[in-house]
């Protein structure tokens, strides 16, 4: 999974190997490898592009332009398929891209480790002309890297009027990065979203889908991968999303399903994490342990 990483020069970023042979870095900072150890480019793949359905709006919208958010950039992974994805199903698609990303050093690390030798030569060459230059302008593609905390760039992608075909969401899982995971955020991120566009995320943690449900979108499912829980699917149409299942549906009534909150979208992660505890314990919601003392029992 890619993930957003805090500005800080002295942060380490651990090579690791993954099954599908592709790299990953693991972070110290966070505990976190930025991908599945099952597979980096599989994870970008089935979490990411495949319930974003690129494929066949390529084909559906020739020649119209695609609409792409990247939400925390990281390595370039998901953008990296969803590229080779886009001009595999039609040669002569049309792309706009945005991404975010909080710290220059993790794609720059990525092309310094040869971590990009998976990638076609054209795809390789955008990223790494992104990781230098932050833009890239191609016949096919225009491309911007915004660097800082997202919560400021995303802003300026709503301001510009973008609107996504899909979006991808991509941060350090809530525990580790609230800020990226609130109500505020992601109702921001869905008035990036086409009527008709998808946002999907690895994180199937109740208090963001929630949040998603908050911000005006329906979820579903996606496919689990590396692990047993699923990701996440959102957009404002219920047309093919996969359903929650009976269990996922209950999780949505636990306390577990109390949303990050960042009223003013500048809140430090240590007080959205306060926030958030001390909403659980006024809650009147079914303990989450209960859910899933029940749960194991079936």
């Amino acid at each position: 999974m890619l993930r957003n990483m805090e500005d800080n020069p002295s942060v380490s970023y651990q090579p690791q190997t993954t099954a599908d042979g592709s790299f990953t870095f693991f972070s110290d900072e966070f505990g976190e490898a930025f991908h599945s150890s099952h597979g980096a480019r599989l994870e970008a793949e089935l979490k990411f592009i495949v319930p974003t359905q690129l494929a066949q709006k390529a084909l559906r919208f020739a020649p119209a332009k695609i609409h792409i958010l990247d939400i925390c950039y990281g390595l370039g992974y998901n953008t990296a398929v969803a590229l080779e994805t886009l001009w595999q199903a039609n040669p002569h698609c049309q792309i706009e891209w945005l991404g975010l990303e909080r710290d220059i050093i993790v794609p720059q690390s990525a092309i310094n480790h040869h971590f990009l030798e998976h990638w076609s030569t054209p795809v390789r060459d955008i990223l790494q002309q992104l990781s230098s230059t932050q833009t890239c302008q191609t016949p096919q593609l225009q491309a911007q890297l915004l660097i800082g905390d997202a919560r400021e760039t995303l802003k300026h992608v709503h301001q510009q009027g973008f609107l996504a075909d899909a979006i991808f969401l991509d941060p350090f899982s809530p525990p580790h990065c609230p800020q990226l995971w609130t109500v505020e955020f992601l109702s921001l991120a869905s008035q990036c979203l086409k009527p008709d566009g998808r946002l999907a995320t690895y994180s199937c943690a109740a208090s963001v889908r929630i949040a998603l449900m908050q911000a005006g979108l329906k979820i579903g499912s996606t496919e689990p991968f590396g692990r047993r829980s699923p990701g996440t699917i959102a957009s404002y149409t219920e047309l093919d999303l996969p359903p929650l299942s009976p269990q996922e549906q209950e999780h949505l009534q636990t306390t577990a399903a109390i949303p990050y909150r960042d009223p003013q979208l500048n809140d430090p992660p240590e007080l959205i994490l306060q926030r958030r505890r001390q909403e659980q314990q006024a809650s009147s919601l079914e303990p989450t342990t209960h859910w899933k003392k029940r749960w194991s029992t079936r």
